[in-house]
């Protein structure tokens, strides 16, 4: 297996949080100009919108003008609100398809373990205009899984390049209680890992995400513990 290397802390600790996702974003460009695959630990689910740019950033130093960047969400939110009054853990991905659209680039986004009850009509809708593949955590059961990885392989082909981010929060309470927002369902380790596997195993993964985790709600170390298991799958060889 490949080492790894430790590329530093990026810290919000001015509450300026478009400077944070810019610095964020410098490093994981560079990261990647180096030949290496970045997983960027948060932290909130702001940090998406740092490293999309990061991979934004990068690709287009690699003369790409429109690359198919597919964006795999595992996660219980949209994270999908008008970012037009605030940036937030709630807006990344509003923010990135903002950004796609101003480089003339397509928004590919596919968000899986999504709670109805978690997120409003009105995201749901906006989630529908902008042809998102969505998967809610109900759909995503032992039985159901062999058609949720078959419409996944249908997103996968239809892009260049993966970007995979895991909210903590979309595995259920008794698996992951240290996040800000437990879920009252979720989607079981079993099927997250499987999913993950599958994108991992696709040969377009360029760069990941794990967000939500809060030290302060864990009990016995539980959540960080498959957080760490999440690290070891997405970081093997297959």
């Amino acid at each position: 297996s490949a080492p790894a290397y430790d590329a530093g802390d990026v810290v919000c600790a001015d509450g300026e949080l478009e400077a944070a996702q810019a610095r964020l974003a410098r490093a994981l460009a560079a990261v990647l100009g180096g030949g290496h695959f970045p997983l960027v630990l948060g932290g909130g689910h702001e940090v998406a919108f740092g490293t999309w740019q990061g991979l934004a950033a990068h690709l287009e130093r690699s003369g790409e003008h429109a690359p198919r960047i597919g964006i795999i969400n595992l996660d219980a939110h949209f994270d999908l609100r008008d970012p037009a009054h605030a940036h937030s853990s709630g807006t990344p991905f509003a923010q990135i398809a903002e950004a796609a659209a101003a480089r003339g680039w397509p928004f590919r986004y596919a968000c899986l373990g999504v709670s109805r009850a978690g997120n409003t009509r009105a995201l749901f809708r906006r989630a529908a205009e902008l042809d998102v593949l969505v998967r809610e955590d109900r759909e995503i059961t032992p039985a159901n899984l062999v058609e949720v990885q078959a419409a996944l392989d249908v997103f996968i082909a239809d892009c260049e390049h993966l970007y995979l981010t895991i909210d903590i929060d979309v595995l259920p309470a008794c698996e992951a209680p240290g996040v800000s927002a437990p879920a009252a369902r979720g989607v079981p380790l079993a099927l997250v890992e499987a999913l993950a596997e599958q994108v991992r195993d696709s040969g377009k993964l360029r760069v990941a995400d794990l967000a939500e985790l809060n030290p302060e709600h864990d009990i016995d170390q539980r959540t960080a513990r498959v957080a760490a298991r999440l690290i070891h799958l997405l970081t093997l060889n297959g």
